[in-house]
């Protein structure tokens, strides 16, 4: 290829017009893959709700929400700073999660009402029971008693980030977009000095 012959290919698609039209055709490509990412995201994290609220497989649909939201931009699942409340709360899983403790914590008051009697019973073997080891009893299971335990939040709420850019359609096409309107400017520039010589 010549000189002249790569001359005038550089003036004929290095116009502004082909290029604000090119600018135009990228950056829509990119909003709409952009978009798409965000609606996938989307539905990953319903399926993560639905496997909630159905005691399904939650951590298998949360890894594939994460991988997701992780490898693809505009799909950020962070609180962010000021946020009140973590983005993905499971309020069936912290339910379930607390029925257990609360099922545990049953059976641990159980028997601690169970050992206060018979610390109470050794303490004061003569008495009976109904009387004088009431007291007896009641500071052993007040001073043993345990309340229950906060469920920690790392069980039931995530947040995830998405990174600045990703290698996908959304991606690729973000930086096109960038390029052709750079390209367009120095266009447009070069088109504005040739017209008034600058």
């Amino acid at each position: 290829m010549s000189k002249h012959q790569l001359t005038k290919i550089i003036k004929t698609f290095f116009r502004p017009l082909p290029l604000g039209i090119l600018t135009l055709v990228i950056g829509l490509v990119c909003a709409l893959a952009l978009r798409s990412n965000n609606s996938y995201m989307g539905q990953l994290r319903s399926q993560v709700y639905a496997a909630d609220k159905n005691n399904g497989n939650v951590v298998l649909a949360l890894q594939k929400l994460q991988n997701y939201v992780t490898h693809h931009m505009n799909t950020n699942l962070s609180a962010g700073n000021g946020a009140v409340y973590p983005p993905i709360q499971l309020k069936y899983t912290y339910q379930r999660l607390l029925n257990q403790e609360s099922i545990s914590l049953s059976n641990s008051n159980s028997q601690i009402y169970t050992d206060a009697q018979t610390y109470c019973q050794k303490l004061i073997p003569n008495a009976f029971s109904g009387r004088t080891r009431v007291p007896c009893i009641e500071q052993y299971i007040e001073t043993h008693d345990s309340n229950l335990p906060a469920v920690p939040t790392a069980l039931y709420e995530f947040d995830f980030i998405s990174p600045f850019w990703s290698p996908d359609l959304a991606g690729y096409s973000l930086i096109a977009t960038i390029l052709s309107a750079l390209a367009f400017l120095i266009a447009i520039s070069l088109s504005l000095i040739k017209k008034f010589n600058l």
